[in-house]
């Protein structure tokens, strides 16, 4: 069994919130990252109090309404599908705060968290204001969605991303990794993985490894799974006739990204 590939739990929390993953300092190695996905009925409601912590509230699919009980914001959420494959709307909520959420139509939430002492204020991420880029050529192309870059200054610790990667390309590739505080060569950063497939029955693979091979997990990772990196490289790939989708959480000591390539791997950017 993995230690790092999470199925969906499906625990209803209460009546139409179902928590289909937790991932926690006390359930996981991650020190920085954690990560919570909920789907909510319309007319429903989740609640929550935040410590030392911030949370980016990203309405990966439907609508939703976010109040931290001095703001509110409707309407929240774009989509139906991840694989429209355009951005969505998210709420950042710093440290100390409460925040509550209601499901305009069936929804499904991510919460991203990271530790967090400065609190900053409330706002909305119009989709409109996710950078969009294309990255990569040949086998090795994905559509990125940044949703919190480390270029947005008005957080923590908190990187938020989305990336959708096509039929038969590889993605996070070739095989980078985050776990050194060495800047300004490499950053430390955690990171987890929210997994969607379309059409769903399908699967991606994704490795995590580390040089000296103290993990070397190579899983095949199902709709609606999480892969958890604590250090190490972490490609993954896309079998053909299926396109995949993942939500990155990433958090560290300093909010910066900066990645090592895998010198074995390195060679095919300069084809």
């Amino acid at each position: 069994m993995s230690r790092l590939l999470r199925k969906p739990q499906q625990q209803l929390l209460s009546t139409g919130v179902t928590l289909l993953h937790e991932v926690n300092q006390d359930n996981s190695p991650l020190h920085y990252v954690g990560f919570k996905m909920i789907d909510i009925e319309p007319g429903t409601t989740y609640s929550e109090a935040l410590g030392k912590t911030e949370c980016c509230i990203v309405a990966v699919t439907g609508q939703i309404t976010v109040s931290d009980h001095e703001q509110t914001f409707t309407g929240v959420g774009t989509r139906a599908s991840v694989f429209e494959k355009k951005p969505t709307d998210s709420v950042y909520i710093s440290n100390d705060r409460a925040f509550t959420i209601t499901a305009e139509t069936t929804a499904r939430v991510a919460l991203c968290y990271s530790p967090s002492i400065e609190q900053r204020p409330t706002r909305m991420i119009q989709a409109a204001e996710n950078g969009v880029e294309h990255r990569g050529k040949y086998n090795n192309q994905r559509l990125v969605h940044n949703i919190l870059p480390d270029s947005d200054q008005t957080v923590n610790s908190l990187l938020v991303v989305e990336v959708i990667t096509e039929s038969a390309n590889w993605s996070s590739y070739p095989p980078h990794k985050h776990d050194v505080d060495q800047l300004p060569a490499e950053s430390l950063l955690e990171e987890t993985y929210y997994h969607e497939i379309d059409p769903a029955q399908g699967f991606v693979f994704q490795r995590v490894y580390t040089d000296d091979r103290s993990i070397d997990e190579t899983m095949a990772v199902e709709h609606r799974n999480v892969v958890i990196v604590p250090v190490g490289y972490h490609p993954v790939g896309v079998p053909d006739g299926y396109t995949s989708y993942y939500l990155n959480v990433m958090a560290g000591p300093k909010r910066i990204w900066k990645f090592h390539n895998d010198p074995d791997h390195e060679w095919i950017l300069q084809r």
